[in-house]
């Protein structure tokens, strides 16, 4: 790799494979090998935002592998992305847009819903909401809230049981 446009091509490859990793996650019904591509790009992307990004693209980048877990219904990796996530989300607030602390405990939550709506999924669904209502530029909160699947963890989380998982 040329070390003169090492950062660039960095770029681009995280730019590349967080694209492919939407993609995919878009799709109503995946193949094995769609959901293998989907882990293997969501690390790639995270792995070239470390290289070529800040701390804000690092934090997004966790929130993204998390996500993708939980796309998978990998409960445990997923939960361990969104506590990496939130950890540097915390650690490094002004780096940070409003939004990005609700999507941290979103990814909590979430990761939280998959393990049969645990306590500490409960704790972060209140943090996610509060840290939602918090956005201060409109489209973003709405964005947010699209994403959060609000409805669907509210049955999870007053002990309704959820219809299905939100992914």
């Amino acid at each position: 790799m040329n070390k003169g446009n090492s950062k660039e091509q960095h770029l681009l490859f995280a730019k590349t494979t967080n694209q492919l990793v939407w993609q995919l996650l878009e799709k109503k019904r995946r193949t094995p090998e769609e959901e293998e591509m989907m882990i293997e790009s969501a690390h790639a992307s995270y792995f070239h935002w470390l290289k070529a990004g800040s701390r804000v693209h690092h934090q997004r980048g966790l929130w993204l592998v998390s996500r993708v877990y939980a796309a998978v219904k990998d409960a445990s990796n997923s939960l361990h992305y969104a506590r990496k996530c939130l950890e540097l989300t915390k650690r490094y607030p002004k780096e940070m847009e409003d939004f990005d602390l609700a999507y941290a405990y979103e990814a909590n939550t979430r990761a939280g819903f998959l393990s049969k709506c645990s306590g500490d999924g409960k704790k972060y669904f209140a943090l996610a909401k509060t840290a939602g209502e918090k956005i201060s530029d409109p489209e973003n909160k709405n964005i947010f809230f699209n994403d959060f699947k609000f409805n669907q963890l509210i049955k999870c989380f007053s002990n309704a049981g959820p219809s299905e998982k939100p992914t």
